[in-house]
């Protein structure tokens, strides 16, 4: 398959088959108006016009020493048949009639010079980005990049027009020298897969190119000094812009499927970081509620310069989410990196994290029914199974925790913060790594060892259902004894065949037996002690929709929890339920908003959390 040109190549050039006979004449420059009509520029060259708009697989002679070639549909969208793009915005540059057309192409797009005189040419390719805006909108989130080649040769590699142009709506001029040699002169824009493809909306892509000029000669540069006086200063701005910000450079290199924010956008976001904006505050940083001018409201996430959440876990974080899309995942609208400061916008989720939910005493906090548990639960388990054995991508999250689960505003359960994240190379059997996580939902193995598979996600995630069937945290400090576990809980009611006993005892009678009893078995088959003898998540979920028989538990652990400690816990958590009961009759009239922090002494709060969540209405 061709991907690149609708044109046979022969040893006269690559566009012999358009002309008819010898050329009748010779000619040593051509112009051309990309999608636009003839203009004459203020230096008085008039531009060819080039208003065909056929589409793919698409050659075309339009002048006597020009033709061009169109290759490939656009994916979708209402723009996939538009290979002609005209401006929405006014354009304030000179020549600006050049610019407020262009041609795109979803792959390769090829102007062919023909009948030209060989020699030394001087090829003037203008640009101008005209499909995205530069605001707070959506749509200033796009990006543009492809590569150019001139006579085969790749002159522009990974080019994107807004970044040399300064901006979107304004214009760049790149000049290249080349050599005709057989009377043909190629100028080829080619995709190559990168940058975004929906933004401000699906098929928006690929190479744009206003206006051509070829004229051979090479250009003289005029007022020498002053231009090299100009270079010099730029040179040294981007030496000390390199120095001052490697972790740009690192971006740059990605492919990343998302937008980047500049300072400004998010300060206007968020009314320049107000306190009254603040959401949370976590080991990276504080995160900020804020909203665009589209309307959209969004959470930027600010790595602090004290965070344990270095640059590494930015990029790392960063790179995975753009690559990952799934409703159970919290979707990354994009990233702001300007000098030391590195920020994270995420879409904004009202109801706060399921830590908050389950474990916080307040009134304010919302009381998750049975069915919205369950949907809980099983929504975690399909973000990994995505994460695990359905994405492109195969990942170890390495963090799951209440915590780290977020709930939008109908209490759907999102995955959050992958900066601990890992790649999971499917030929390897395991990943060694440094151990990082949080302790209680760290698997055996990985926690001792460093020995990282998906598994530990599924040791982590059984920890997380039992919390969520009992409305306990996992671990329980405390002062100068030590800690008490949840999963050593339940394993003696197992033993003592009282499992229901685990049962959130606010829900009273109100949950479904056969599910809770689902939930607790595979919690505690989740966690089994050895890696190989959890399930799949795929298998999890399979069990959790009733699918497949959950097979029963054998614990293959010989320590057994003395008298004492049982005792100790068995107290611990009456008077937990005790305190609960007394703080929701003493805090009726307690306040309920404001920003929350820590919620448990492991993880913190992203979000607030409104008790007029729409879901309450609609379930009402």
């Amino acid at each position: 398959m061709n991907l690149f040109e609708s044109f046979p190549k022969s040893e006269r050039g690559a566009v012999t088959c358009l002309i008819s006979g010898d050329c009748a004449r010779t000619l040593d420059r051509f112009h051309i108006n990309c999608g636009g009509g003839q203009e004459t520029s203020s230096e008085g060259i008039v531009y060819d016009d080039d208003l065909d708009s056929s589409g793919a697989a698409t050659s075309k002679k339009l002048k006597e020493n020009w033709a061009f070639s169109n290759t490939g549909h656009f994916l979708g969208g209402d723009n996939k048949e538009a290979y002609i793009q005209q401006s929405q915005n006014t354009l304030s540059m000179t020549d600006s009639a050049l610019y407020r057309t262009a041609r795109v192409s979803p792959i390769s797009l090829t102007y062919y010079g023909m009948c030209l005189k060989n020699g030394e040419y001087t090829v003037s390719l203008h640009f101008a980005e005209i499909m995205f805006t530069d605001d707070n909108t959506y749509s200033s989130l796009g990006r543009r990049i492809f590569d150019v080649y001139i006579q085969e040769k790749l002159e522009l590699k990974d080019f994107n027009i807004a970044n040399e142009a300064g901006g979107v709506g304004k214009n760049i001029t790149k000049r290249i020298s080349t050599t005709v040699s057989n009377g043909t002169l190629k100028i080829r824009f080619y995709w190559a897969g990168k940058g975004t493809t929906a933004i401000p909306y699906r098929s928006v892509y690929g190479p744009l190119i206003s206006a051509i000029s070829a004229t051979r000669g090479v250009a003289i540069a005029i007022a020498v000094s002053a231009i090299i006086f100009v270079i010099l200063v730029v040179l040294a701005w981007r030496l000390h812009i390199r120095k001052k910000n490697s972790l740009a450079k690192e971006l740059k290199h990605l492919n990343l499927q998302v937008g980047l924010f500049t300072m400004r956008q998010i300060k206007v976001a968020t009314n320049n970081f107000d306190i009254a904006n603040k959401i949370g505050e976590g080991g990276f940083g504080p995160v900020y509620k804020g909203t665009l001018s589209d309307g959209t409201t969004i959470a930027v996430k600010m790595l602090s310069s004290k965070s344990k959440q270095g640059n590494r876990e930015f990029i790392n974080e960063i790179g995975l989410i753009s690559a990952l899309q799934h409703p159970c995942l919290v979707k990354l609208y994009g990233c702001c990196v300007e000098g030391n400061q590195l920020l994270l916008v995420y879409e904004y989720l009202e109801n706060n994290s399921l830590a908050h939910a389950l474990f916080r005493n307040e009134e304010s906090c919302l009381r998750l029914d049975w069915p919205t548990r369950y949907k809980i639960c099983v929504g975690i388990a399909r973000g990994l199974a995505f994460l695990h054995e359905e994405s492109r991508l195969k990942v170890v999250h390495r963090d799951i925790k209440a915590t780290n689960v977020l709930l939008d505003k109908d209490l759907n359960p999102k995955i959050s913060d992958f900066g601990l994240a890992k790649l999971d190379d499917e030929d390897n059997t395991h990943i060694s790594t440094r151990i990082a996580g949080t302790y209680g939902y760290m698997a055996p193995e990985y926690a001792m060892h460093g020995y990282l598979t998906d598994k530990a996600d599924v040791y982590s995630y059984g920890v997380v259902a039992l919390e969520i069937v009992t409305g306990k945290s996992n671990t329980i400090p405390r002062p100068k004894q030590e800690a008490l576990h949840l999963l050593d809980w339940a394993h003696i009611l197992k033993k003592k065949g009282n499992l229901m006993e685990l049962i959130d005892r606010r829900l009273g009678t109100n949950f479904n037996e056969k599910e809770a009893m689902m939930m607790i078995k595979v919690g505690l088959l989740c966690t089994n002690a050895t890696a190989n003898l959890r399930p799949t998540m795929s298998s999890v979920l399979s069990m959790l929709e009733g699918k497949t028989v959950i097979p029963e538990f054998v614990s293959d652990s010989s320590e057994v929890m003395d008298e004492k400690k049982q005792e100790a816990m068995r107290q611990y958590y009456s008077q937990m339920e005790e305190n609960e009961s007394n703080e929701t009759h003493r805090n009726d009239s307690s306040s309920k908003d404001g920003p929350w922090t820590a919620s448990s002494s492991s993880a913190a709060d992203l979000y607030p959390v409104h008790i007029d969540s729409s879901y309450w209405e609609k379930r009402n």
